[in-house]
């Protein structure tokens, strides 16, 4: 009767906690849903009308991912991160105005020297 008594406690106490467990390991975990995952939203492109009215407005472009900002030329508007802004304030953030590119540069040559009649001896 011990014995038998000894078994059923054993019994009893190992479904008792191995229950609780069990229900747990069953919960299925929550899945990765890329929806749920938020990133950070890039801005759309300016429009050419965007471009035209900021133009107008005096204020650089900034690319935000080189920190160098332009006040016209091809990359006005058309990097792809960036923003508008004025100069001053560019400046103040930390940008720095874009260099000159060399390439597309016509050089300048001095005007031909006026000739000068060569002396007949």
């Amino acid at each position: 009767m011990q014995l038998l008594k000894r078994l059923l406690t054993t019994a009893a106490l190992t479904a008792a906690l191995t229950l609780p467990f069990a229900a747990v390991a069953q919960t299925p975990a929550p899945a990765a849903d890329a929806k749920t995952k938020t990133k950070a939203v890039k801005a759309a492109p300016p429009t050419a009308a965007e471009i035209a009215d900021a133009k107008a407005k005096g204020l650089v472009w900034v690319n935000t991912s080189t920190k160098v900002y332009h006040a016209d030329g091809k990359y006005y508007g058309n990097t792809k991160a960036g923003k508008f802004m004025t100069a001053a304030d560019a400046d103040k953030a930390g940008y720095r105005a874009a260099k000159e590119s060399p390439i597309g540069k016509k050089k300048t040559t001095p005007p031909p020297a006026a000739a000068t009649p060569a002396a007949k001896k």
